[in-house]
């Protein structure tokens, strides 16, 4: 399968990471998109186990005797 890219500076920074890299321009694409798929599916699994944490503290019931010993003015900060 073959891959074009019709834009000038896209296709000039793939010649520039190819150099840098000392890559063949495919090897540097490859790697390139390797990495941004590893960062994107790192961020959606920590956003995953962020929910999931924040759906096990909804599931602690609210304690009936507890005591909030702060006084609160009208715009919700301590006195």
């Amino acid at each position: 399968m073959s891959l074009q890219i019709a834009n000038i500076d896209a296709s000039d920074k793939v010649v520039r990471l190819a150099n840098a890299t000392r890559l063949s321009k495919t090897a540097a694409i490859e790697r390139a998109v390797d990495r941004l798929l590893q960062e994107t599916e790192a961020a959606t699994d920590t956003q995953l186990r962020l929910r999931a944490l924040i759906q096990q503290f909804d599931r602690i019931p609210d304690r009936s005797n507890a005591v909030n010993s702060l006084q609160w003015d009208e715009h919700g900060l301590p006195t």
